[in-house]
């Protein structure tokens, strides 16, 4: 297996500028002008050396070309050397074909349930959306066998709300460079702080109805 690398490590290195590491990988973003542009960069990734061995999820737009790059094993979800090569190989194919990459439209969702036992409802969900376990935090995690849905990560809650019941929130991951940013329009936009003592780690905010996202 290949060398394990941290987010920043992989965000800081040579050749990695396009791409973040936004919760579930790495992404990138390259802007493209028709569906036929879309589809010769996707063929050309297609073609890098050894790309089946540790084929990268890719969207398709005629605006754009969205790209994630992670590595599973059963005791590890996150970011490898490999990962690294082929996102510099990627951005290398964009440059040949002069595409830009775009940080600013990378963004990442994670539905996240709570309730005091995760394992009671973890089977219902499991159900519902036809998901199957994360390999890498099984009794977590679900995730979209195709990797097409957004994922969903069960909490612990210490207790149950004031009404008996569970919760549901949403967590939004964007480039940290864009944060405060995306923080302050959901301010402006009739939300409230929830709590800031994470920050600038994350936040948490509630629109008026009480609907909380991170």
């Amino acid at each position: 297996m290949s060398d394990q690398i941290t987010p920043s490590q992989f965000e800081e290195s040579p050749g990695a500028e396009d791409w973040r590491v936004v919760s579930d990988g790495a992404h990138a973003f390259y802007r493209t002008e028709s569906m036929a542009t879309a589809a010769r960069f996707v063929q050309a990734i297609s073609e890098l050396p050894d790309i089946d061995k540790h084929p990268p999820d890719v969207d398709v737009r005629s605006d754009g070309v969205t790209v994630r790059l992670i590595t599973f094993t059963p005791d590890f979800g996150g970011m490898t050397t490999r990962d690294l090569e082929i996102a510099r190989q990627i951005s290398a194919a964009a440059t040949k074909l002069g595409l830009d990459g775009d940080p600013s439209a990378i963004q990442s969702l994670i539905i996240i349930p709570g309730w005091t036992a995760p394992a009671e409802v973890i089977p219902f969900w499991r159900a519902m959306l036809g998901y199957v376990p994360r390999i890498d935090s099984p009794e977590e995690d679900l995730v979209d066998p195709h990797n097409r849905g957004t994922g969903f990560w069960f909490e612990r809650m210490h207790e149950p709300r004031p009404d008996g019941g569970g919760a549901i929130h949403l967590a939004i991951f964007v480039p940290f460079e864009q944060a405060e940013a995306r923080i302050a329009a959901a301010l402006a936009a009739g939300g409230r702080m929830v709590r800031d003592q994470f920050a600038p780690q994350w936040w948490t905010l509630a629109d008026a109805a009480g609907n909380e996202a991170d």
